[in-house]
């Protein structure tokens, strides 16, 4: 009879994208082969690279190996050969801890040393024993340092591409998600002219607008979600003006951005979203949740319409959203329509960016140190293509990969997602530093009256 895994699928899917896109081979469980060093050593020493994941009562942890297990009585690897890592019940994300250790194993126990804390971690299988020093347990989020676990299983990991660095590239993708995380927890509006910023998507039909809405919440919500409608059709799914706040986390504060979602933009007359109502969208005279009418463009009478609307009800970004696999393909229609909207957005001033969506080798950035995160993902024929169509600057034309199908993130794709969003939000700072004097000290007035109400 076949042994089969402890870990789920999601958690299964979620290690192999953490390591980078590998596939992992059960090689040992406790319960089948036996809770010794020596069962262990018999089926894990000399199969390469492995992870090691142990089941308690309420949490997953495990430790990362890059090349072979140790054998008895021998220091093994170099200081940061390996990592940590727990699920919890209550996450779907990875929680990683990168520490200075080295591990040995006598006729015992399986342990990892640091040189300022000892023994931070130990596996002891002849009592199913596990041990965490409190950094450790505090880093990975468990409430507890020595426990008895139910299960230990041992995978080999295959198709690591370059062990020389790897440590150092899955040290990299996880700090470079908190970093830019961090970043836009903290982020204010420059020169302080409006509360929150609104960047309004656009595109053709299907060009993944309402995904990337989505992609980015997900990544702020820990766990992929699909608020907005999405679809294939070749009418457009979106049908309401959304102005979509994004909360840290559930139930966090909304941070002080918004995306704009809209009516996909087609090439025939009297289809799509309208010109009129770009027009009232960019100067922020659009109510949320109005309902498109491409033949019945909104207008002042409508109960809701935004008569005066302030600086911060105005569209601050446009983004061009396109999807990278169809660049080639697009008619002369849409071009035309995509140049009408520009000389839309640039009368307006407002800053504009491209998103290249459905970038299929993203993936290509573990393999990077993230400076240059255009270059590997891909050629840079679609970027040239775009920057001879809208004459958008490179510098503000990003690839994404939003979430489709995925049910777990993936920290490569939330990269490309963060890294394109605090772009976008670079760029509206330098549309709020370039304002007209007059729009600014009107803002300004507005903000004073605001804080004496």
């Amino acid at each position: 009879m076949a042994v089969t895994t402890r870990l789920t699928w999601n958690e299964e899917k979620s290690l192999q994208k953490l390591l980078g896109s590998v596939s992992l081979s059960l090689l040992y469980k406790s319960s089948v082969h036996g809770c010794s060093i020596n069962d262990m050593l018999h089926r894990c020493s000399h199969q390469g690279s492995t992870i090691t994941v142990i089941y308690l009562s309420k949490d997953v942890v495990g430790v990362f190996i890059l090349g072979h297990y140790p054998t008895i009585d021998e220091d093994f690897g170099n200081p940061n050969s390996s990592f940590y890592f727990s699920f919890k019940n209550d996450k779907t994300e990875i929680k990683t801890a990168f520490l200075n250790t080295t591990l040995k194993i006598n006729y015992e126990k399986l342990t990892a040393c640091h040189p300022n804390f000892k023994d931070i971690f130990s596996l002891t299988p002849n009592n199913s024993l596990v041990f965490l020093h409190l950094v450790l347990a505090n880093e990975l989020g468990i409430n507890y340092r020595s426990s008895k676990y139910l299960e230990c299983e041992v995978f080999r990991v295959e198709g690591i591409k370059d062990g020389n660095g790897y440590i150092r590239r899955i040290t990299g993708t996880t700090q470079r998600r908190h970093e830019l995380l961090a970043d836009l927890r903290a982020y204010r509006p420059s020169e302080d002219l409006v509360s929150e910023i609104r960047i309004l998507l656009l595109g053709p039909v299907g060009s993944g607008k309402s995904s990337f809405f989505n992609s980015v919440k997900s990544v702020f919500q820990g766990h992929v979600t699909r608020q907005a409608a999405v679809g294939s059709d070749s009418t457009s799914i979106t049908e309401l003006y959304r102005i979509y706040p994004i909360k840290d986390g559930k139930g966090g504060e909304s941070l002080p951005f918004k995306l704009c979602d809209s009516m996909g933009l087609d090439e025939e007359e009297g289809a799509g979203l309208c010109m009129d109502d770009i027009r009232h969208i960019l100067k922020g005279c659009m109510p949320d949740r109005y309902h498109f009418n491409p033949q019945q463009p909104i207008t002042c009478k409508h109960p809701n319409f935004i008569i005066s609307p302030s600086l911060k009800d105005r569209i601050h970004c446009v983004a061009y959203v396109l999807d990278s696999s169809s660049i080639n393909m697009l008619s002369s229609k849409m071009l035309a329509k995509l140049k009408q909207v520009q000389e839309e957005v640039l009368n307006c001033g407002i800053q504009q960016v491209a998103l290249l969506t459905k970038v299929t080798n993203y993936q290509e950035v573990l393999q990077d140190n993230f400076l240059n995160m255009k270059k590997c993902v891909t050629s840079g024929s679609e970027i040239m293509k775009i920057q001879e169509m809208l004459h958008i600057p490179t510098s503000n034309i990003f690839m994404v990969e939003n979430y489709a199908s995925e049910v777990e993130l993936d920290p490569l794709k939330d990269i490309l997602i963060l890294s394109a969003l605090r772009q976008i939000l670079r760029a509206v700072d330098d549309y709020l530093e370039d304002l007209p004097l007059e729009e600014t000290d009107e803002a300004v007035g507005m903000s004073q009256l605001h804080m004496c109400d």
